[in-house]
């Protein structure tokens, strides 16, 4: 058996793809699990070649792992605590990163500014599995979802890394004028957050959507157009190949951006290379230095992009 961990959340799974799907090509008659919260499970789901869902949770013992597999490979982080979990199972052998705390000294270096879908595949790729970073798509799960709605999504896990809700509202009231289906979409802990950019955009409540992961990606996947911070429902754009617009801040887009080459997916950002870390305080200069003009106007290029592709 092999036994990938990436216990995180929705971005983090998507950008590890590639990685997981290499790892399938490889090992191709063995039973391939992923340690996952197992929320993320109908989203794991349209990944493919997924064998087994071990529920985990970030950087707690894998209890439900089972002992002993031939490789553990660890998606996850640097280490020493994400190598530790995994070495406690006693795998034959462990793919990671090298980590001098851990005792894990076979490994390629961990580079902090490297594109997250790059240092996942750089990983397996050191241990002789090929992959694709370009291979991002996913299945579109069976839901019943409004098709070729304007999604804004105002939320992000950072406060750092939300645009102000007034500025999302006022992007929102002019698409909405110009004719589009604005949906407000978030997270169950977002609601009060959605339903205030819907209010502040004039927008009636029905415009806040409910949705389970499942719906998510079934509306991203049948979106017109997608307008969100550095978080996780931007990766569904990428995956659906959904036009969006990205604002970002704190983080570069260098490190969780949509690939390059794409015209249809744009990133928006006004930090520098070197600026990284999920900060817990206030917005970061760099995404309120954003503006709403600037965003409508990346809303014009990206849609003109999509009718070319």
């Amino acid at each position: 058996m092999i036994l990938v961990l990436r216990a995180l959340g929705v971005g983090d799974l998507a950008t590890a793809v590639p990685a997981l799907r290499g790892l399938r090509a490889a090992f191709g008659g063995e039973t391939l699990s992923l340690a996952a919260p197992a929320w993320l499970t109908p989203l794991i789901l349209t990944i493919g070649g997924i064998d087994r869902i071990v529920p985990a949770r970030e950087l707690e013992p894998l209890d439900a792992a089972p002992a002993m597999p031939r490789i553990a490979v660890n998606l996850h982080g640097s280490g020493p605590e994400s190598h530790r979990r995994l070495q406690a199972l006693r795998p034959g052998a462990l793919w990671a990163f090298a980590s001098g705390p851990a005792g894990h000294h076979d490994g390629p270096g961990w580079h902090d500014d490297e594109h997250e879908v790059r240092r996942w595949c750089r990983l397996v790729r050191y241990y002789g599995v090929a992959c694709d970073e370009t291979d991002l798509d996913l299945a579109v799960p069976d839901a019943t979802v409004a098709a070729g709605a304007t999604l804004v999504h105002p939320g992000a896990k950072s406060p750092a890394r939300r645009w102000p809700p007034d500025r999302f509202a006022a992007v929102a009231r002019r698409l909405s004028a110009a004719g589009h289906r604005v949906l407000i979409t978030g997270s169950p802990a977002e609601r009060d957050l959605c339903v205030r950019v819907a209010e502040l955009a004039g927008l009636p409540h029905e415009a806040v959507a409910r949705t389970s992961l499942t719906e998510l990606a079934a509306l991203v996947a049948g979106a017109r157009l997608v307008i969100c911070g550095d978080t996780g429902i931007a990766h569904l754009a990428t995956a659906y190949r959904t036009p969006s617009v990205v604002l970002f801040g704190p983080v570069a887009p260098q490190r969780w951006g949509p690939p390059a080459g794409r015209p249809y997916h744009r990133p928006i950002w006004h930090g520098t290379r070197s600026e990284r870390g999920d900060l817990p305080g206030p917005v970061h200069p760099a995404l309120l230095a954003v503006t709403e003009d600037e965003v409508l106007t990346a809303v014009d290029e990206v849609q003109h992009a999509a009718t070319a592709k």
